[in-house]
């Protein structure tokens, strides 16, 4: 190790600070982890020279004495370096401790067992969540509503009561691992963990394993479960059921159920956020004369008032007719477009009306068209 340089092998600088430090000897220890190359002794190799380097650089004494008088610091005996400084001077190191102290090891636990495949005792495994798509309809979204929904999942065994043992027997300590959820192997002088084959990592195994799930404490069966849907959700609304999810393992909290909603289209109305939009024919008498029509919503029938003189393609609003808000605003409006029908079909008795009507209004000397093209002559 006398060969090489401390602050080459992390790759930083000489004056590199200690979270620098600190950072790059997290990169290169995932890097060259044996359990990351098993079987590769260059990276096993290299771990120990990295984790050495870093165990060196980040004392401050150390650190002095390297940049004094390099890797011979630490060789136990060279002419003029001060043995015994800063602990300095011989005496075995476990690369490992210096690489769970940077990623936070604890017993039982912590980043590097979820890494790198430590365990814990009588770690109990929570259930997974699951996942349940539910269309409803507008009018349900509108006002709310209660559904029942079927599905299959991982229940508690009612015969062993999700313990996994055959009743009249229990859970006692594994033998491989004496309870510790994981063993420990040797490569040389470097130590490994891994979780017990025995138990899983959970520490504990049953005497005799139930015959109805054997042993996994868990059976898949159909559940039924109402849900109750609040006024104003969306497609994308997402109704959370605790502990409806999957059963756990050995003591594990159940996952959570998450039901996700669609809305499907409405014949009638197009929704935005809490508005509500709708179109609606009215007819041409309506719409010169004026008078008061009723229009549908989704919470029954409303009054809507046409002026006189209403064009084709006039909205309307209808305050608080549309959506309820889920965050418990103010609810939103409905908006009516109205379209004015022409009649395609004309009794004798409504043609001599209507060219009467043309006649006063003058609109049989002066036809439209021909009134549009005077207007239009100057930009020709």
């Amino acid at each position: 190790m006398a060969k090489d340089d401390y602050y080459e092998l992390l790759g930083v600088a000489k004056g590199a600070t200690e979270e620098e430090l600190k950072k790059a000897y997290r990169k290169k220890a995932v890097q060259y982890h044996p359990d990351k190359n098993p079987g590769n002794k260059e990276a096993e190799e290299m771990f120990k020279k990295i984790s050495h380097a870093y165990e060196v650089l980040k004392d401050p004494e150390k650190r002095a004495a390297y940049d004094r008088y390099g890797a011979a610091a630490f060789e136990g005996g060279g002419a003029g370096v001060p043995r015994g400084a800063g602990g300095m001077g011989g005496g075995f190191h476990d690369p490992f401790d210096i690489f769970r102290e940077v990623f936070g090891q604890q017993q039982g636990g912590g980043i590097f067992d979820e890494m790198f495949g430590g365990g814990g005792r009588d770690a109990g495994r929570d259930g997974s969540d699951l996942r349940y798509d539910l269309e409803i309809t507008l009018e349900e979204a509108a006002r709310g509503a209660e559904k029942e929904i079927s599905f299959r999942k991982h229940a508690a065994c009612e015969r062993c009561d999700g313990s996994g043992a055959e009743p009249g027997s229990k859970r006692v300590t594994c033998p491989t691992c004496r309870g510790a959820g994981q063993i420990r192997r040797s490569g040389g002088i470097i130590t490994f963990t891994q979780p017990c084959p025995t138990c899983g990592g959970m520490g504990t195994k049953v005497e005799k394993p139930c015959t109805a799930c054997r042993g996994e404490g868990r059976v898949v069966r159909s559940t039924k479960l109402n849900v109750r849907i609040p006024p104003g959700v969306d497609t994308g609304s997402r109704l959370r059921s605790t502990g409806n999810g999957e059963a756990g393992l050995a003591g594990g909290h159940p996952g959570d159920l998450y039901i996700v909603l669609s809305v499907k289209e409405h014949e009638l109305f197009e929704r935005q956020e809490d508005n509500l939009f709708c179109e609606i024919p009215i007819k041409f008498t309506l719409a010169t004369l004026g008078g008061t029509i009723e229009v549908p919503t989704l919470f029954g029938k409303a009054s809507l008032k046409i002026p006189s003189g209403t064009q084709s393609g006039t909205t309307f609003r209808l305050r608080e007719k549309g959506m309820p808000s889920l965050r418990g605003g103010r609810q939103g409006d409905q908006l009516v477009r109205v379209h004015v029908e022409v009649p395609q079909s004309l009794t004798a008795e409504q043609r001599k009306l209507l060219e009467e009507f043309a006649r006063v209004s003058g609109d049989a000397s002066e036809p439209t068209s021909k009134t549009f093209f005077e207007k239009a002559k100057k930009f020709f």
